[in-house]
């Protein structure tokens, strides 16, 4: 089969190698996916340059969600056990973690409403606790984590203002239904915040930026407010002052989704239930950007790590698939 390998760490677009290779051998307790689509996230990016928390023994195929079929037909949602990613024709995964491929969505849709969608759904339901009325603040809110968790503020009732950088993300963020959009580039985040609200702040903030983000947060976070802390794609971990949260009463929630498969893995599949029932009734919808053949692959995971892409780019490794 072919498959993406990544025998040295490094930018995505120069160490990536479409090569020809073995089908991989399920272990116990795993099966063989024919990959349908797979999509890219950020920490495909992090862990071609070796930066991330999960290091895979050298060569490895990236590619951490996918929509796969079993060999009996299935559609079904899968996080590869690495090192044999989804940016390939088949990878492996383990069978206890499959889930059931939404009827109401695509290949490359049904991949996407996965890590991003249940990461945004524990992050804004699970520890923010997030009513309908409050106020959501989404940083990225056109990528394709701050993209899942905007419509899910919306499907959950809540005001959600989305920051940007560009204005052709401020236009993707407006279409996913932001009732107001920041351009961090043009406007003054802190500012525009403050006068959206009357002064009050966002009850809910969510963040997979940091760094400077972070900072903004702190200063826009109302009363009894939550900043859930999502990922750093800025590349800057901030260091919160404890001594703020304290004197305006905020809380700063960390959030690590592959916890919960682990942890609690009865939870993830009942945030799947609540993704599947949004999806069939049209609340929810992920956002694919671009859909590229196999080959295109490295590029698009090198986009991605560039910072200019909105929503998901899927790959799709056959013909006919994402349809």
């Amino acid at each position: 089969m072919q498959a993406w390998q990544v025998h040295e760490n490094g930018e995505p677009g120069e160490v990536m190698r479409l090569e020809d290779v073995a089908r991989p051998t399920p272990g116990d307790g795993q099966v063989l996916l024919k990959v349908r689509a797979a999509n890219i996230n950020f920490p495909d990016v992090l862990m071609v340059r070796g930066h991330y928390q999960v290091r895979p023994p050298l060569p490895f195929t990236p590619g951490v969600e996918i929509c796969g079929e079993t060999e009996d037909g299935r559609r079904v949602i899968a996080n590869p056990a690495l090192p044999h990613g989804g940016f390939a024709e088949y990878a492996v995964a383990d069978t206890a973690a499959l889930l059931s491929a939404p009827d109401s969505l695509d290949d490359a849709e049904a991949a996407a409403l996965h890590i991003g969608y249940q990461t945004g759904w524990f992050g804004l339901h699970r520890r923010a606790g997030l009513e309908a009325g409050e106020t959501l603040l989404v940083h990225a809110a056109a990528g394709g984590v701050g993209s899942a968790a905007v419509q899910l503020g919306k499907a959950a009732g809540a005001r959600v203002i989305g920051v940007v950088g560009g204005a052709d993300k401020a236009a993707v963020a407006r279409e996913l239904g932001c009732d107001l959009v920041i351009d961090r580039r043009s406007e003054d985040v802190i500012a525009a915040v403050k006068e959206a609200t009357g002064g009050r702040g966002a009850d809910v903030i969510y963040d997979p930026v940091g760094g400077e983000a972070y900072t903004q947060s702190a200063k826009v976070v109302a009363f009894e407010g939550r900043i859930v802390v999502v990922g750093f794609a800025s590349g800057t971990i901030p260091s919160p002052s404890l001594n703020h949260a304290l004197v305006k009463n905020y809380s700063v929630l960390g959030l690590h989704w592959g916890l919960y498969n682990t942890k609690n893995p009865k939870l993830v599949r009942h945030c799947h239930e609540q993704l599947t029932e949004l999806a069939a009734r049209g609340a929810i919808k992920p956002l694919i950007s671009e859909r590229v053949p196999l080959a295109e692959a490295a590029a698009a995971v090198q986009r991605v790590g560039d910072g200019v892409t909105t929503g998901r780019i899927a790959v799709l490794p056959t013909e006919g698939a994402g349809a």
